[in-house]
């Protein structure tokens, strides 16, 4: 049969099949998801990849272009990967190895994205469109390192090759607020580096009330939707509830295994943002927005391994009495050990070091504990039942989903390998003497990094100098901003700058 030149040049011809990039089950979702084209109920599909800093970029392709991805890929340009959070060039794509010391990485070429049909769903928000997140390569078949669902898949290969299984739980805050003026002046729409003002908002509830049910009969009618739009795109929402500042939600979903999890986490930040801004609101993921008194957000990461198996809970002890499985407590181990250079990837944005403070809620050195929140690591649930499992709370909502959970796997996976014992529990983890106290800014998160070979072993030395590099570019920014102001990190230390909102607010 002769080629079908509509759709030939998407992509590279043949792409998947010839470089032999789908499982079996990713052959038979896609031979469901071409069912679903060619029923005509479908006319458009985003493909959408995470970058680097865990946001969605997409291209929205017509149902008979997107036919053509399935078996060619998409071509993306790399020059997505350039830029830190505000969009300012890190990597001069111009010179010699595109800033990267890669020829691959020269004159903005492109990589090529292979949807994973196994994603697939579709948008109810957008009557007769789907959606697909999948992997980045390089145009000769070779995986593109600096794609964050390449790293997590890694990591769980390797979590695999031991005979473990990765399951993740959300349990998500994040800021619900009315869409005042989106600021689309022309002044307003910022430059390359420069984000804009953000946009104008109000509370949609008044004081701090911890999950008062009046407070969330106030906002029912948003909730709803976004309730309906999520389960209806396939989301295993579980609660939703009123957190302590005003208008600030939790989220929580049933677990997901391995990829799945983090491809969750991604699309419910970016589909909460649409499904609110299409309905006069605005929803953020940044950690503490400068909005009054607003309380610090989380996400909190539930998380236990699968012998994979039997499908059994390999964190669960003999006996009621012990808290975990020796296998649940060496995991543990190596989070602890490495839970400084794991900064990085829990929390990622200068914004989220603001919630690491003693009795906030949130934990601010590195313990365990029985269900006490004021730790690090929280074991749930009774030792000896299936549900028994570890909850980290150091994470912020604006984390990578990716590269968050990947440092969890391969740090509780170096917990198991070389046999780390994370100690006794803490009765009162705020009061522990002699436990190392995490990160209070990105800055002591980035030279604990550093100073932690186990991430450069894992996900390679070029990638953690790309990580590092984004992050300074980040960083100088925002130091030449307190420069300009007048100011110095000490007066900033309790209020959020208004640099920080325009860097954030919107972005995540």
């Amino acid at each position: 049969m002769a080629a079908d030149t509509r759709t030939s040049t998407i992509g590279r011809p043949g792409f998947i099949g010839s470089h032999g990039l789908w499982t079996d089950d990713q052959k038979e979702a896609a031979a469901r998801v071409i069912s679903q084209l060619d029923s005509g109920a479908i006319e458009t599909v985003r493909v959408s990849i995470a970058d680097q800093h865990g946001v969605l970029r997409a291209k929205l392709l017509t149902a008979r272009a997107f036919s053509g991805a399935m078996e060619n890929g998409l071509a993306f340009t790399n020059a997505l990967f350039i830029f830190d959070t505000g969009n300012a060039f890190v990597f001069n794509p111009f010179e010699k190895g595109g800033g990267f010391g890669r020829a691959e990485m020269e004159g903005c070429s492109d990589i090529i994205v292979v949807p994973d049909p196994t994603t697939f769903r579709l948008l109810p928000w957008s009557p007769g469109t789907g959606w697909v997140t999948g992997d980045v390569y390089f145009p000769n078949g070779e995986p593109f390192p600096y794609a964050p669902r390449y790293q997590m898949r890694r990591a769980l290969d390797e979590l695999h090759r031991h005979g473990f299984e990765y399951l993740a739980g959300l349990e998500v805050e994040w800021y619900l607020t009315r869409l005042d003026d989106p600021m689309l002046e022309i002044e307003h729409v910022g430059a390359v580096g420069v984000p804009p003002p953000p946009a104008r908002v109000r509370p949609v509830t008044r004081g701090f009330q911890l999950a008062n049910e009046a407070q969330i009969d106030e906002v029912d009618q948003i909730l709803q939707v976004l309730r309906k739009n999520l389960e209806g795109a396939g989301l295993p929402l579980r609660t939703l509830e009123a957190e302590f500042g005003p208008g600030q939600q939790e989220f929580t979903f049933d677990p997901l295994a391995g990829l799945a999890a983090a491809d969750a986490m991604v699309f419910f930040r970016s589909a909460a943002r649409q499904i609110c801004r299409r309905n006069g609101y605005h929803a953020s993921f940044m950690c503490k927005p400068a909005l009054g008194e607003f309380f610090t957000s989380g996400w909190h990461l539930h998380q236990s391994l699968l012998h994979r198996d039997s499908g059994t809970n390999a964190f669960m002890a003999s006996t009621p009495d012990e808290p975990l499985s020796e296998i649940g407590l060496r995991f543990m181990g190596g989070i602890l050990k490495h839970a400084a250079a794991a900064s990085v990837f829990s929390t990622p944005t200068i914004n989220g070091y603001r919630r690491f403070k003693p009795n906030s809620l949130a934990p601010d050195r590195v313990t365990w504990a029985i269900d006490n929140k004021a730790a690090m690591l929280r074991v749930q649930g009774a030792g000896d039942q299936p549900s028994v499992h570890i909850e980290n709370r150091a994470g912020e909502p604006a984390a990578n989903p990716y590269l968050y959970m990947a440092s969890q796997i391969v740090s509780g996976l170096d917990g198991i390998i070389n046999r780390i014992d994370p100690g006794p529990p803490d009765e009162l983890p705020y009061a522990a003497a002699g436990k190392a106290t995490l990160p209070v800014s990105l800055p002591e998160a980035l030279a604990a990094l550093k100073q932690d070979r186990l991430f450069e072993t894992q996900f390679g030395a070029e990638v953690i100098d790309y990580i590092a590099k984004l992050k300074a570019s980040e960083l100088g920014r925002f130091m030449q901003y307190l420069d300009s102001a007048g100011l110095t990190l000490e007066d900033c230390r309790d209020r959020v700058t208004e640099w920080e909102q325009r860097e954030y607010f919107e972005l995540f």
